[in-house]
């Protein structure tokens, strides 16, 4: 099994988005796939009808509610997610009491390798002992950034913690989201990306209602949008560069 994370120190720059559209292109691709929802706001979990009893972060940990157990049901074939639950907001502080401290969520994923493909970890925007393990955890970390100075900021941000703290940078894999062309500051680092962004993805999610619409749907841009719907075709190429470079 392959574990891809959904990260970004910041927020609102389109990790559950990316999350959800990507898990559904992998398991439209035929590949058994689960979400993973870590963030306490539970983005992913509602729009894939992630309904239900979540098991609380010190009781998974423990050990005493085998994750396997809070796995749910989409309306997507070959795709599940574990929702989240809010007092996942308390992982940083109960993973301090874990030992090896960077290791938990490697470990509570081992299991699903037997049932799984892909496991899609979307995560919440720190830098943390939670951050800490799905970058232990993770075969790629893909990074949304939008096309602005202070998103890139925060990405040269996240690669110098990288550096210092012993992860490796190939893991890393940014791309542009949330793209808006009529911009030009954004069409600029479009069009001339800064060295900080060598490796990138070569998709660019465009900045869409469609995307916005996913709230209002519970669903992957997909079930719903147009099939030449730019933000849909983007996430759809970018499935094609995460799965060449997990090579599934």
């Amino acid at each position: 099994m392959k574990t891809l994370a959904l990260y970004n120190i910041k927020g609102g720059v389109g990790k559950s988005a990316g999350a959800v559209n990507l898990a559904y292109f992998a398991a439209a691709s035929g590949l058994r796939t689960v979400v993973w929802d870590l963030d306490s706001q539970a983005a992913s979990s509602w729009y894939l009808h992630g309904d239900g009893q979540a098991a609380k972060a010190k009781s998974v940990l423990a050990g005493d509610t085998p994750l396997g157990r809070l796995v749910r049901p989409t309306p997507y074939e070959k795709l599940s997610v574990i929702p989240a639950e809010f007092s996942y907001r308390y992982f940083d502080i109960l993973l301090k009491k874990v030992e090896p401290p960077r290791e938990a969520f490697k470990r509570l994923l081992k299991p699903f390798s037997e049932q799984y493909s892909l496991a899609v970890l979307d995560c919440p925007p720190a830098l943390s002992h939670l951050a800490d393990n799905v970058f232990t955890a993770a075969d790629l970390i893909l990074v949304p950034v939008v096309p602005t100075h202070l998103s890139l900021r925060a990405y040269e941000q996240l690669r110098e913690y990288f550096e210092q703290e012993g992860f490796p940078l190939r893991k890393l894999m940014p791309f542009y989201s949330m793209a808006d062309r009529r911009r030009s500051l954004h069409r600029e680092l479009i069009e001339q990306p800064p060295a900080l962004m060598k490796g990138m993805a070569q998709s660019v999610v465009p900045y869409s209602s469609m995307v916005e619409r996913m709230g209002e749907h519970r669903a992957p841009i997909a079930a719903y949008a147009p099939s030449e719907d730019p933000a849909l075709l983007a996430y759809a190429e970018l499935w094609l560069e995460v799965s060449a470079a997990l090579k599934l």
